[in-house]
């Protein structure tokens, strides 16, 4: 059997949950102090990264804000295109990586997971992803994004000729072939039976999911991560792909390809 098709059959993510609309319900009053454990953090330097491994403020007030400052980059746009999308390239970055994400540490893992709540309930790896994808502000249905298969999510995400697809490699092969291609960024990752971010810093990966392998939400060097192991791995970028980031301005709809 084709080794794509094969892939696709097996990256399909938890249970198929029925479409549901968000509540804020309590979310307003979302605070969270748990971040990484000191466990979890072994090997990782905070200040060498720039990266909060702590939760800091108001997570939807944290929303709020990424709503509100999208228009400052459309309004960008029409005088300056580059330094627009330049800009808004950075600014997701940081909101991801620095506001978004550290609520989500230490948030329970679960195959049939699908919390809207950071550290409130639990979450599978394909609704971390477009969770904190939808919490960025990209305008898309986290429940019909994590349903999908690894390959399709990416395509989401990036047109299909500039998806990256690696089988059969070894991990230092797959790094050096990452670092030819990539520079310092946030990517969607589709593995065989899992998915998540990888960051690339320096030269470095970094893996970070929803962890079967750890039962919850973490970052960890993608080199040492039991989870990280796989037959073929999918990649798309996210805060490289100036594409994207142009939709997330516009906020145009991210919908499930059908071919």
């Amino acid at each position: 059997m084709n080794k794509m098709i094969v892939f696709c059959l097996l990256l399909i993510v938890a249970c198929k949950f029925p479409e549901k609309k968000e509540t804020l319900v309590s979310e307003s009053l979302v605070e969270n102090d748990k971040g990484l454990t000191e466990e979890a953090l072994e090997g990782l330097d905070s200040l060498k990264l720039k990266i909060n491994f702590k939760p800091k403020g108001n997570y939807n007030s944290i929303k709020q804000e990424l709503v509100q400052d999208r228009a400052y980059f459309k309004n960008l746009l029409e005088s300056n295109p580059k330094k627009s999308i330049d800009s808004a390239s950075s600014y997701l970055y940081s909101k991801l990586i620095n506001d978004i994400v550290p609520h989500w540490y230490g948030t329970t893992w679960d195959f049939n997971g699908h919390t809207n709540i950071p550290n409130q309930g639990e979450i599978a790896c394909g609704y971390f992803v477009s969770t904190t994808l939808k919490h960025l502000g990209f305008n898309l249905n986290r429940y019909k994004m994590a349903q999908q298969a690894g390959l399709i999510e990416a395509k989401m995400l990036q047109d299909r000729s500039n998806i990256k697809v690696y089988s059969n490699v070894s991990f230092s092969t797959l790094k050096t072939k990452l670092n030819e291609v990539y520079k310092n960024g946030i990517y969607f990752v589709g593995l065989d039976n899992h998915v998540g971010y990888v960051l690339i810093k320096d030269k470095q990966l970094y893996f970070l999911h929803s962890s079967y392998c750890d039962d919850g939400v973490v970052i960890e060097l993608a080199e040492t991560s039991p989870c990280f192991v796989s037959n073929i791995y999918v990649f798309a970028e996210i805060t490289t792909n100036k594409k994207l980031i142009k939709s997330w301005i516009f906020n145009e709809h991210l919908s499930v390809p059908t071919g």
